[in-house]
């Protein structure tokens, strides 16, 4: 589920829309049902969902709607990738559901093979029953996507790549680095003064030092080696490190490489802080399917984390980020506050 605060694409037939919508999801669909919302003629979110396995997609659909017209949504467009069999009654529940949510359907179509099918027209000569084909390469609109440096992957798979733990020697030497780390760790809290209550103040000095230079190393262009990816994924452990992190976190490219990096290397009991804080980056940046991967890979390592379940919820329920501009501001207790800044999150 994407809120499309990207550089505008003009799109003005079915083929220029087929063309846009691996660009608003960041990977071309299948298999998938995707829901364009608009307002003011203008796209302005984008939702994709599985073709539902079961025989009754009521309830999906449903949940889509509910999403979608959560936007301020004028008007949608309901695309199905994949078989007929398989897309018309999903397209006809998710139809329903949107007409039953007060919003109305411009359009239905089905796309499979280089060609797609209009459920709404019935004009031979631009809808004829054999499908019309379309090119998304040619458009101009992929080539205007591409040139403001929008990305379309290959699939699902592909984004879910990004985010998948990196593996053979660079697996082995972040976990001698994890090891030194530990060691680094234990020794902090040794050192620490017993007025220090359970060493709190150290790690949280120690770990708001190590996010304020992994931050700026990253922004500067600059990747981290794996002793500083060690020991800033177990300093994240400690929540009021994390939350230092998540308040400095926003959606720049610079932050979401960071996350993405730290959660790649990470050993699997430290991922759960740097999959939510790439979840949140991502989210923020409007680019909601690396959000949703990021939440699916921290979630299957640690699934009772509290803020991968609050992001993730936030993303099943549509809310668009700039609801929560300023948010969020953890204060010394770990109470997150509303703040009043405009900016989001630094």
């Amino acid at each position: 589920m994407t809120p499309t605060d990207r550089p505008r694409l003009t799109v003005r037939s079915p083929a220029d829309l087929i063309a846009a919508v691996p660009y608003l999801l960041g990977f071309h669909p299948a298999d998938s049902v995707v829901v364009v919302a608009m307002r003011a003629r203008r796209i302005t979110f984008a939702a994709r969902a599985d073709l539902p396995d079961l025989a009754d997609p009521g309830d999906a659909a449903r949940h889509l709607a509910g999403v979608v017209a959560r936007q301020s949504a004028e008007t949608a467009t309901v695309l199905g990738y994949g078989p007929a069999a398989r897309v018309t009654p999903a397209v006809d529940a998710v139809r329903a559901a949107l007409t039953g949510a007060g919003l109305p359907v411009l359009d239905a179509l089905r796309v499979t093979g280089g060609r797609y099918w209009s459920y709404v027209c019935t004009e031979p000569e631009c809808c004829p029953p054999e499908g019309r084909p379309f090119d998304a390469g040619a458009s101009e609109v992929s080539a205007a996507a591409v040139f403001a440096g929008q990305v379309a992957l290959p699939d699902r798979a592909a984004l879910v790549a990004q985010v998948a733990p990196v593996t053979g020697p660079a697996r082995s030497a972040v976990r001698r680095a994890t090891a030194r780390a530990e060691r680094r760790l234990a020794a902090l809290l040794h050192k620490a003064p017993a007025a220090d209550l359970r060493s709190g103040r150290a790690v949280r000095a120690t770990g708001a030092a190590a996010v304020r230079g992994a931050l700026r190393r990253h922004r500067r262009g600059q990747p981290l080696g794996d002793d500083e990816v060690a020991w800033l994924s177990l300093l994240l452990t400690h929540v009021p490190v994390r939350d230092h992190a998540w308040e400095r976190t926003d959606g720049r490219d610079e932050d979401i490489a960071l996350w993405a990096d730290v959660l790649r290397r990470a050993e699997p009991e430290l991922t759960a802080a740097p999959a939510a804080l790439l979840a949140f980056a991502a989210w923020r940046a409007g680019q909601g399917a690396l959000a949703a991967v990021a939440l699916e890979r921290g979630l299957a390592e640690h699934p009772d984390y509290p803020l991968a379940l609050l992001l993730d919820d936030l993303l099943r329920r549509g809310v668009p980020p700039s609801e929560l501009d300023g948010w969020p501001a953890v204060g010394a207790t770990g109470v997150v506050r509303r703040r009043r800044s405009r900016g989001g999150p630094r």
